[in-house]
């Protein structure tokens, strides 16, 4: 017995090796960022709070189409990551998951994202959900992300659609307020993102990516970040009016967007790495505390 009772703790730390790796293929911080986002959503269909049942079924469907969409991202990606030094210690540039065996976990986190949200949320939920994984796969990776300097400004609408479904779980139905919701997060995306690709611009290059760093000044890319920017502050208003949003909400987006242009004009002057990440990890910030102002003002007005 005591030859046996090594190996138990043995196969335990590879059992908590190998969970960890296909968790890692979610991508679990984008997937954190994508729900901070939709929940707040929920809350202004419903003007009010819906039910725990509607919202725990909503998070975990979006949740789940969001980790098979991320995988399956990898699985394509695997010699970009190989290439790039942020990226080089991922389950499928290491080894611990084969590409194979992530292909099949990232079909399975669609279909039960899928069916969940179907029999759980409603038809419309699970379409935008499934839909959204599809225009991330075939028209951002496959496509956009190798051949355009425009990638993330198009591809950006995957990660936007959370709010979509989030609005279609309660109301079972699209109109004005959803999209133009959708277009901040879409409008967002440039900017965060290309701060975080001007920090790793030789990664990118050596991937032969063409991020907007990449190929362009680091001038023109200041100016198209602060261009978005002042864009989104304008559609963030816009949302106030067309949601019905009010004061609360309306005086959190000024702000908030006024100290990212504020971020977006230092990045003009200094065109510096620091001042991208500075920017980045803002952006996280601002749209967090953007959709809490939402919320909170929904909570105030109607509960």
């Amino acid at each position: 017995m005591s030859s046996l009772s090594p190996a138990v703790p043995r196969g335990f730390r590879a059992g908590g090796e190998r969970i960890r790796s296909y968790v890692a293929l979610t991508k679990p911080r984008i997937i954190e960022l994508l729900l901070v986002t939709t929940l707040p959503t929920m809350l202004v269909a419903r003007r009010g709070v819906p039910s725990v049942t509607l919202m725990l079924a909503t998070l975990l469907g979006g949740a789940l189409a969001a980790g098979g969409a991320n995988t399956m991202n990898m699985v394509l990606d695997r010699d970009i990551d190989r290439v790039m030094k942020r990226t080089r210690h991922r389950p499928l540039v290491t080894g611990a998951v084969t590409p194979r065996a992530a292909t099949v976990f990232a079909v399975v986190l669609e279909a039960v994202a899928f069916a969940e949200l179907w029999s759980w949320v409603n038809l419309l939920s699970a379409v935008l959900a499934v839909a959204a994984t599809a225009f991330y796969i075939l028209v951002y990776t496959l496509w956009l992300k190798r051949t355009s300097s425009q990638n993330i400004v198009i591809g950006g609408a995957a990660g936007a659609v959370p709010v979509l479904v989030g609005w279609a779980a309660v109301t079972d139905r699209l109109g004005w307020a959803p999209l133009v919701l959708f277009a901040v997060i879409v409008i967002w995306t440039p900017p965060h993102f290309w701060a975080l690709a001007i920090r790793y611009r030789e990664d990118y290059a050596a991937a032969h990516v063409p991020m907007l760093p990449v190929v362009a000044t680091m001038r023109r890319t200041a100016e198209q970040i602060l261009a978005y920017t002042v864009l989104l502050v304008a559609v963030t208003v816009l949302f106030a009016a067309v949601g019905h949003m009010g004061a609360l909400y309306l005086v959190g987006a000024l702000v908030l967007g006024a100290l990212f242009i504020a971020f977006a004009l230092r990045l003009r002057r200094d065109q510096s790495p620091g001042a991208a990440m500075a920017l980045f990890r803002y952006s996280i910030t601002y749209l967090t505390l953007l959709f809490v102002a939402m919320a909170g003002d929904v909570l105030l007005r109607f509960h």
